[in-house]
């Protein structure tokens, strides 16, 4: 990895959920964990050793499988890492709190923990907020920023599915949120799972590679999903707090001085297009393109579009973000 701190991590133990994901044949990766106050899993995707380094950030019930798609087109690069958020995937809550300031905490101290240079932070829905707040809260360690869908807060954030609202409605309750869930998770299996959340976040999952779908089945079957739902639901309450009162966080967002490139659905159910241009409006360090035909997720629905964007505005308005991540003088080599 970039520097030293690499040889603090550890091994998980866990059995490594990319094994069968033939979409990365031939890209060496590893899974680990840091601590942070407690363990924090993450997967290695491998990538250039001096390269810039990524720091992939899931969203909400998401994991670092998430960014599986996408990791074969980024390695030629820069390096890059995916995390799973506290009471995600590998990632115990071991008594921290899985809520956006849990999250934007975290993510600052895995930072400090893996690399001595300035990092990308790369983040989609809830976690494309952590990585903004964790700029915002460390600008010094955050070169740059890679937004998919974010879930940030608008002055009017647009027309939102009426599932998408029924569901965090229910959720926002407490103790029907919790019996919602409950009844879900006794119900329904790991496949279904998966398959309902790409059907929520895709326009149309078939799209989304096979090996990496089984992944994410598998690792849904895995983990404790007693312990997930509760920080589910932590995180979804903490979420829907800070768009009610969002306030403070629209302040620190607009108050950013990275350079952000902000990568969109147009067929968004959760956060929609209006929004997105809501959001990069007046913004001249902050440059929003759109996938058509895709959804929530364009790093699993699209990844070879996701990876051209993020190439392409790495030689061109975030060659900065990448020459300071790189430890660099100069704009970011040519990669062949």
């Amino acid at each position: 990895m970039p520097d030293g701190r690499w040889g603090a991590a550890g091994s998980d133990g866990a059995p490594d959920s990319l094994d069968r994901v033939t979409t990365l044949a031939g890209v060496p990766h590893t899974a680990a964990t840091v601590d942070v106050d407690g363990p924090v899993h993450y997967v290695d995707y491998g990538g250039p050793v001096d390269a810039p380094l990524i720091v992939a950030v899931h969203g909400l019930g998401g994991s670092h499988l998430n960014w599986a798609a996408v990791a074969p087109h980024l390695i030629g690069h820069s390096r890059l890492v995916a995390l799973d958020l506290l009471g995600h995937g590998r990632t115990p809550a071991a008594g921290r709190r899985p809520d956006v300031a849990g999250h934007v905490d975290m993510v600052t101290g895995f930072v400090d923990r893996v690399s001595d240079r300035p990092v990308l932070l790369m983040g989609n829905s809830l976690g494309g907020l952590v990585a903004a707040l964790a700029a915002s809260s460390a600008p010094d360690r955050v070169a740059g920023l890679v937004l998919v869908d974010p879930a940030l807060p608008t002055e009017r954030l647009g027309l939102v599915h009426p599932r998408v609202v029924v569901n965090f409605m229910v959720c926002s309750v407490p103790g029907v949120g919790e019996r919602f869930l409950t009844t879900r998770r006794n119900r329904t299996t790991a496949e279904r799972t998966v398959h309902r959340v790409l059907a929520a976040t895709c326009v149309d999952p078939s799209r989304v590679p096979v090996d990496v779908v089984e992944a994410h089945i598998a690792l849904t079957a895995e983990v404790d999903r007693t312990e997930a739902d509760r920080a589910y639901l932590a995180s979804a309450r903490s979420l829907a707090r800070v768009m009610a009162r969002s306030g403070s966080t629209v302040a620190r967002i607009d108050a950013l001085e990275v350079p952000v490139l902000h990568l969109h659905g147009a067929r968004d159910l959760l956060v929609p297009l209006g929004a997105a241009r809501r959001m990069a409006e007046g913004r001249a360090d902050w440059q929003l393109e759109v996938a058509r035909d895709i959804g929530h997720a364009p790093m699993l629905e699209t990844p070879v579009w996701t990876g051209l964007r993020i190439a392409e505005w790495r030689a061109g308005a975030g060659a900065a973000a990448f020459a300071r991540a790189g430890g660099w003088v100069d704009p970011p080599p040519a990669v062949s």
